[in-house]
């Protein structure tokens, strides 16, 4: 078994996504052995697409108020194939979301014609990070665009925030609005890969919202957006529902692929980490679906900003690792970036993100979570196909009540090149021993990974 790259991330030490030997943390006796990692090569299960970030105005906003050679070292930081994170993935939205400076439409004001459709409020902040983020990925950018409201003058509660609903004598006219959308960024050389109908449609929240059924995001994909994208030329973009939390994916997914005609038109579905671990939703959907996409477009640390905290990046590699080994196929982050309160949002919603920025002093600081993401996103590349991890443990030494529990967890992958990218990651104060083994090597190591850990293994 030849382990030719071992990279690690470590609480206090100064490792951060850094590569060591891997003989540096070989371990000749299996004394105090916490488990056993068992990578199973002949099982292979879902296609991994990749891994990103979402662009939003606020983020394009915190980046400006950097020297531009700082803004530009974020941005490649993250999408930079070579030197970055190398994010394949992006999300941004359409309309104004909670983290936008304030409501806003493309269309302001009743207009059936769309005549006055504007992109005067993306323009300044929104679209900049846009485009740099495609030109800095090599034009290898898979953008998901979702609407968290339409124009105040289409609902039913003709306000933008407080959930309400598209009129249905609207659903043509919303059609056509994505469509004049993906125009606007297409003119500007953004090529959108996806769209979602509708961010968290059950909840109607005291910022941009809209409330929609199962059955309503069908109806409208198949009687309306499908076609029209179609007709516009873009029958290649992707429709996914859904877009909300893990406790309702099977319920909402499978209402609406029922729907008729929804084969031809609903690609797959998305959601979000904000109702907890309900990773055997996941599986039922990823089982019974295998030809739909099941794309994590949504996650972020609640609450505000975070500056240095640890336990961030361990929510995210926790939750990456749970995800695709139960079926997804691309994981994308919410902001990239925001400033030290964790805004701005335009309703005090505040949240972290793994890059946070002093808008007055001009400086921007790489927390946990970006290097924690860097360990799926750098190794396991676009293409790649998740191979079975088994976990054998007993008594662990380690651990508070002597047993593994989730305090050690692993992702594994083989890339297309045959490379496998193992990711392990140690959840606990304790340094935890394990054994690796790779079926049809013969061969065994026994390794640490330090507490508060986590390591990348790239495996020939």
């Amino acid at each position: 078994m030849n382990i030719y790259r071992l990279i690690e991330t470590a609480k206090d030490t100064d490792r951060r996504l850094s590569p060591i030997p891997a003989a540096e943390r070989e371990v000749r006796s299996p004394k105090h052995l916490s488990c056993i990692i068992n990578i199973e090569q002949e099982k292979t299960y879902q296609t991994i697409l990749g891994f990103g970030g979402a662009l939003t105005e606020s983020s394009g906003y915190v980046l400006s108020a950097l020297p531009e050679e700082k803004r530009r070292e974020v941005i490649q930081a993250y999408f930079d194939a070579a030197e970055g994170l190398g994010y394949t993935f992006a999300r941004t939205h359409l309309n104004s979301c909670d983290f936008s400076l304030g409501n806003w439409a493309c269309v302001e004001q009743k207009d059936e014609s769309l005549a006055s459709f504007s992109m005067e409020k993306p323009e300044p902040y929104q679209l900049p990070l846009l485009t740099d983020a495609v030109r800095t990925a090599g034009g290898n950018l898979s953008l998901l665009l979702s609407p968290w409201s339409p124009p105040a003058w289409m609902k039913d509660n003709n306000d933008m925030n407080h959930g309400g609903k598209l009129l249905k004598h609207y659903y043509a006219l919303w059609a056509s609005y994505f469509v004049r959308y993906i125009d606007e960024l297409a003119k500007r050389n953004i090529p959108v890969w996806a769209v979602t109908i509708q961010n968290e449609p059950e909840a109607a929240q005291v910022w941009d919202s809209c409330l929609w059924t199962a059955t309503d995001e069908a109806e409208f994909a198949v009687e309306h957006l499908g076609p029209q994208l179609k007709k516009a030329g873009y029958g290649h973009i992707k429709i996914l529902v859904w877009d909300h939390n893990r406790d309702r994916l099977w319920e909402r997914a499978s209402e609406s692929y029922a729907y008729p005609g929804a084969e031809s038109y609903i690609a797959g579905a998305a959601y979000h980490w904000y109702s907890g671990d309900q990773y055997d939703a996941v599986k039922r959907v990823a089982e019974a679906y295998p030809d739909k996409l099941l794309i994590f477009s949504e996650g972020c640390v609640e609450g505000g900003a975070r500056p240095g905290a640890w336990f961030t990046g361990e929510r995210y590699a926790h939750n990456i690792i749970n995800d695709l080994n139960n079926g997804c196929q691309a994981w994308i982050d919410w902001n990239i970036a925001l400033d030290l309160s964790g805004g701005p949002n335009h309703v005090g919603n505040l949240c972290d993100a793994p890059v946070l920025v002093d808008t007055q002093k001009g400086r921007a600081y790489y927390q946990s979570s970006f290097y924690y993401i860097g360990h799926f996103s750098k190794f396991i590349k676009p293409g790649a196909q998740r191979l079975a991890v088994r976990m054998d443990s007993w008594m662990v030494p380690a651990a508070v009540d002597g047993r593994m529990g989730n305090t050690m967890e692993a992702l594994a992958a083989k890339n297309k090149d045959g490379t496998i990218s193992l990711v392990v990651c140690n959840r606990t104060e304790a340094d935890m021993v394990y054994r690796l083994h790779l079926s049809g090597s013969g061969e065994e190591r026994i390794l640490l990974c330090p507490s508060r850990g986590i390591q990348t293994l790239l495996i020939k």
